[in-house]
């Protein structure tokens, strides 16, 4: 999306006063990116809706900070993890998630994981959702926002060759599960 949209004119906020415009343009270049981002690491709808939210916040109120040491869609798709990460730390959300673990009796699925269930139609993706939280978004970085390996390693904080690790990792445990699958 960066090749499409120029936002050089972030280096320029200071001087402008129509932050929430740009904050629009940005929801509309990046706002499916940084939802996708956020459900494919927490695998929650309702999660990745909050998370989508606190990003743009976060975003708006920074506006002014932004550097262009990285790409727009990098600086959002790392303020996404940092975000992720935080919400997965915090201790509503432990509670939260471990409740989910506890089977009751004759349970039926709930209306969120039914959902869950239709959007994860493809089986190559259903895969990926099985992935360990490290590799599932090493690839959706990769494959689905194709992010260099240097943006890559910049979202999430470790170094290129820990990157092309992760995905040498991550490709090796998809084909392993295909295998599993298959008849």
């Amino acid at each position: 999306m960066d090749s499409k949209m120029n936002f050089e004119y972030l280096k320029y906020l200071s001087e402008s006063s129509d932050k929430k415009a740009i904050l629009e343009e940005l929801m509309t270049a990046y706002g499916k990116d940084v939802w996708n981002y956020a459900f494919s690491m927490t695998r929650q709808w309702d999660q990745a809706d909050d998370i989508t939210q606190e990003v743009f916040i976060k975003v708006y109120r920074n506006l002014c900070t932004f550097r262009s040491e990285a790409s727009v869609k990098t600086w959002i798709l790392t303020i996404t993890r940092n975000m992720t990460l935080d919400f997965r730390r915090a201790a509503f959300y432990r509670r939260v998630t471990l409740m989910e673990f506890i089977p009751s009796k004759g349970e039926q699925p709930s209306t969120e994981q039914i959902v869950i269930d239709k959007l994860a139609t493809s089986d190559m993706w259903k895969l990926v959702l099985r992935l360990p939280v490290k590799y599932r978004e090493v690839l959706l970085l990769f494959a689905h926002h194709q992010l260099s390996m240097k943006e890559m390693a910049h979202i999430l904080g470790v170094s290129e060759g820990t990157v092309k690790s992760r995905l040498f990792h991550a490709r090796n445990k998809i084909s392993k599960l295909k295998e599993t699958l298959e008849p």
